[in-house]
């Protein structure tokens, strides 16, 4: 298993309810109800990016087409069948951390 690595500081993530573009826009990172998530930024719909959306009903919703996907299981609402990938994130000692695929 890859090690967490440092994304950004505290400072630097979106509000409650906004989502940003991170790490060279290769992240979609979003708060929602208080907690972080990190999806990739790219829509497996149309490949949009993410982090340019915003947070709808707890989804984040593609800029794009609108379509929208559960920052915990990545779930497209439009078709379960899609889902954006999730990342494992946490924050400690002020750092976003996520874990990258291998």
């Amino acid at each position: 298993m890859r090690e967490m690595v440092r994304v950004c500081s505290i400072s630097k993530l979106p509000a409650e309810g906004q989502v940003c573009e991170m790490a060279d826009g290769r992240l979609c990172v979003a708060r929602v109800g208080g907690e972080i998530a990190v999806l990739s930024n790219v829509c497996p719909h149309e490949e949009g990016p993410l982090g340019q959306g915003m947070i709808e009903d707890g989804r984040v919703v593609c800029p794009y087409h609108g379509w929208a996907f559960d920052v915990k299981t990545g779930e497209a609402l439009q078709d379960p069948t899609e889902h954006a990938r999730i990342f494992e994130a946490m924050v400690r000692d002020g750092e976003l951390l996520v874990r990258l695929p291998e």
